[in-house]
């Protein structure tokens, strides 16, 4: 059995003078207006509002329904996993203090933090991460990031603090998968409570170091320090993430000092942000691929040739110079060069006569597309989704451009084939950990709508072949191989156009610190402090 002892993470050390400072600040403090502009609160004790604008409302707080990074990022304040990542990319031990692995792979055994409670006041135990594990394999509940999961074979709580997970076959990703927010682990006893149901779950209750607050749809998300948290305690008691779409907004609400923190600001302004003494800027390494998803259901985009035509018509470059401002890198495989199993694939070059030559071999000369586009969620989605239909257009495609809230958006995009479904839409898959297994789930019918988010609803035999082969391959060079094979057909078969991989810009106040980011296009702020 391979032994694997998870580092602890860092302790409280809460001191009675720092209690009675912050029960002090408390009484200062307290803060009523959600929008109020940020306070560091103040004292060594901490206290006051940290304030974060997102483009998104978020479409489910359920972690088990979690498809979009941003949404996770609220939900990881509330619920935690049982492995994180570290700041060295390494898997470490959270609320699992270790984790083992038997000899045939099968077999995962994790020693659980003792004494941990969830928000609600129950206890973290075995039962606990049985509940949760069990309930994210029910068939009766989706989960659209639920693939990984669906080794497990049976779940059985030995004592308190020691949890046996079966599995039915090696998995070399599972233990990764484990520290993903869809397996983040809630209150059992909370899924009937506050209006709660295990289908309708909108108030998570977690063992995180922030409670749960209010929420208004289209406006804010709150959460507050949780007293009895077992893990090292941050410093602002209230966090508010304010919900505005347009970047420029965003950007307003920081420079006016109405927020501390914004993500995805006006890739335009970048430069002068990074000039201006008052914000830190951070353009963070993403692993998020930005794709058009071609629905290949349809009796057009069915032909790979027209969607080779669709690759040929768009200059990706000359968007990412003008519209993205050079935020982006232009994409030479179906994946980021940031996961394991990547290799360089190929190129569509821009070329409109060839994209002209292939539509009219298809006789899909002057056909009419609809291109379906979030707005806000992504580096400049609805200025490139226009500047894409313009190139269609310009090889003879009539090609009309919609928008809507990122929520009525993917209702749309994450369902099963239908005659509402887009005949193409822009969308952007970051997959929580660095490995070529997430980002594949992409190109398996198994990940169809409404299971999964393949939204083209793409399937090639062999490139299924591929991917079982690399699901149970523990040979990291093989396993690597696979992909690299899977990637090759993909990209022959074009069920995106393949755009490009986009950076992660974050700004935030001068006057904060402890801020940064992660490849996995997640912000950590939940340990953010006044720089002085």
């Amino acid at each position: 059995m391979t032994t694997i002892r998870a580092r602890r993470r860092p302790s409280r050390a809460r001191s009675l003078a720092a209690a009675s400072a912050l029960a002090l600040l408390l009484g200062a403090c307290t803060v009523s207006d959600p929008e109020a502009p940020a306070t560091g609160g103040g004292g060594e004790g901490g206290g006051g509002t940290f304030s974060i604008a997102v483009g998104i409302d978020p479409d489910t707080f359920d972690p088990a329904g979690q498809t979009t990074t941003t949404v996770q990022n609220i939900v990881d304040y509330v619920v935690e996993t049982l492995v994180v990542f570290d700041e060295n990319d390494e898997l470490v031990g959270n609320l699992a203090e270790t984790f083992e692995i038997s000899e045939d792979g099968r077999i995962v055994t994790l020693g659980l933090q003792d004494g941990v409670v969830f928000h609600d006041g129950t206890p973290f135990d075995a039962e606990a991460v049985k509940f949760n594990l069990e309930r994210i394999i029910d068939p009766a509940l989706t989960v659209p990031l639920g693939s990984p999961f669906e080794v497990i074979e049976s779940v059985t709580p030995v004592d308190d603090t020691t949890v046996e997970i079966a599995l039915s076959r090696p998995s070399p990703g599972f233990l990764s998968a484990l520290s993903v927010t869809t397996a983040g682990m809630i209150s059992p006893a909370s899924v009937t409570a506050e209006g709660n149901t295990n289908l309708e779950y909108q108030r998570p209750v977690g063992t995180g170091p922030y409670t749960f607050g209010e929420y208004t749809a289209g406006e804010s998300v709150t959460v507050q320090k949780f007293p009895d948290y077992w893990g090292e305690e941050p410093f602002y008691d209230t966090v508010v993430f304010r919900i505005v779409p347009e970047a420029a907004t965003r950007e307003s609400l920081l420079l006016s000092g109405q927020v501390d923190m914004m993500i995805l600001p006006p890739v335009s302004d970048i430069e002068a942000l990074q000039a201006n003494e008052d914000v830190e800027v951070l353009l963070a390494e993403s692993d998020r691929t930005i794709f058009i998803a071609l629905d290949t259901n349809d009796p057009l985009l069915s032909d790979p040739q027209v969607r080779q035509a669709l690759n040929h018509a768009v200059d990706k470059q000359a968007i990412v110079d003008n519209v993205l401002f050079g935020a982006a890198e232009v994409m030479d495989a179906p994946m980021a060069p940031s996961l394991f199993g990547y290799c360089q694939t190929g190129t569509y070059d821009y070329d409109p006569e060839r994209a002209r030559q292939l539509l009219a071999e298809a006789g899909a000369e002057g056909a009419s597309l609809e291109l379906l586009t979030p707005s806000g969620r992504y580096v400049q989605d609805q200025q490139a989704a226009e500047a894409i239909a313009g190139y269609l257009r310009e090889v003879g495609l009539d090609v009309s451009v919609s928008t809507s809230d990122f929520p009525s958006f993917l209702a749309r995009v994450n369902a099963a084939p239908s005659e509402n479904t887009v005949d193409m839409h822009l969308l952007g898959w970051a997959p929580p950990f660095l490995d070529a297994d997430f980002q594949m789930q992409m190109f398996r019918q198994a990940t169809h709508p409404p299971a999964g988010l393949a939204t083209s609803f793409y399937t090639n035999p062999q490139v299924e072949e591929l991917l079982a082969q690399a699901d149970v391959e523990t040979d990291e060079a093989r396993r690597e191989q696979l992909y690299c094979d899977a990637s090759q057909v993909i990209w022959d078969d074009a069920p995106w156009i393949f755009l490009w991989t986009q950076s992660f810009p974050i700004v935030w106040s001068a006057d904060v610190t402890g801020i940064s980011a992660t490849p996995t296009e997640k912000f950590s702020a939940v340990y953010a402090r006044p720089a002085s």
